[in-house]
């Protein structure tokens, strides 16, 4: 009778066994994790879209949806972002601009990537195709894909369907490289740090400031003293924000009214901040050649982790301005 029930048990499991899927529902699931922003999302191939950052510009479309974000000086002291996704694809992108040479050193750590733009100058086009991305710009794809929003106005209407592209991106077969780690890594916020209620970040003609809120968990965004709205209604803000002072110097490149396009230097060592959990730490970063990704640390060497969520980089050589939070505040706040 024994070995009679054993058989039927045995039975029964087996045919549970055989609907895999029904395993699978009773099982806990474990959220894919993406490695570049340490939020749920898949790791899928890296598209990086760059995106104008003028007042005009304003709302952007598509950038809650970026794992990371730069900010990066261009021509006239203005800023330009550039945007990198893997988690998640949006359907549509931008308003999107052209290409600069910092993006060359920005994106190489990140593998070869889909790199999308509405164009470059003509002595950067032949740099972008010998460099280790791939070149989708808008000047060798269909209208279909680099859209034109009629409630915009050139030239800050291109819309990019990122949905599309990187479907183009499949078909074709393009290898592109899927999300790996970049120098960061995710964890527990360090011992220390100086309690931060908003920090403010400059550049020749722009300025960016971000305000830690509490309820958010994150630092919200304002470009040029205006709340950064994304098209969508959701106020941009990253959970960790990085400051890396680079150094910014003239490329021998011009846009085409003869304006001197600035190069932000992303490979060597510098400092900077990180700013997560409402602290903002002294840090130093390392990035040893184009290769290989960003490293941050605290000044004893120890590895400083990035919170979970997206992540903004301002690259900038001007000094942040932080508010900081007395002890009286914080012991006020956390009543």
């Amino acid at each position: 009778m024994f070995f009679k029930r054993l058989t039927l048990v045995c039975a029964a499991l087996l045919a549970l066994l055989a609907g895999c899927s029904a395993i699978s529902d009773l099982l806990p699931k474990s959220a894919e994790r993406n490695v570049l922003s340490g939020r749920e999302g898949t790791n899928g191939p890296v598209l990086a879209v760059k995106i104008d950052d003028t007042n005009a510009a304003h709302p952007q479309i598509g950038l809650e949806d970026a794992d990371v974000v730069y900010i990066e000086q261009v021509e006239g002291g203005l800023t330009r972002l550039a945007a990198i996704f893997s988690s998640v694809i949006p359907e549509r992108v931008g308003p999107v601009r052209s290409a600069r040479i910092s993006d060359i050193d920005i994106l190489s750590q990140y593998g070869r990537v889909a790199f999308a733009y509405s164009g470059a100058q003509k002595k950067l086009l032949p740099v972008i195709d010998a460099s280790n991305l791939q070149n989708l710009g808008a000047q060798a794809q269909p209208p279909s894909i680099y859209t034109t929003d009629p409630n915009r106005v050139a030239p800050v209407a291109m819309v990019l369907r990122a949905d599309l592209l990187m479907a183009k991106v499949i078909e074709k077969n393009y290898q592109i490289t899927s999300a790996n780690n970049v120098g960061w890594s995710f964890g527990d916020a360090p011992e220390g740090g100086k309690p931060t209620q908003s920090v403010i970040m400059y550049w020749p003609a722009a300025r960016y400031s971000a305000e830690w809120s509490e309820t958010e968990s994150r630092w919200l965004l304002s470009h040029n003293s205006k709340s950064n709205l994304a098209e969508s209604g959701i106020v941009l803000g990253p959970t960790t924000l990085v400051i890396q002072m680079v150094s910014i110097t003239d490329s021998e490149y011009k846009d085409k009214i003869g304006g001197v396009t600035p190069l932000s230097q992303t490979v060597g060592s510098g400092r900077g901040f990180i700013l997560r959990d409402g602290k903002s730490y002294a840090a130093l970063w390392n990035r040893a050649s184009e290769g290989v990704g960003t490293t941050w640390t605290l000044r004893d060497a120890s590895e400083i982790k990035f919170a979970p969520g997206q992540i903004w980089v301002a690259l900038t050589d001007k000094e942040p301005d932080f508010t900081y939070l007395s002890a009286s505040a914080k012991a006020t706040k956390t009543k």
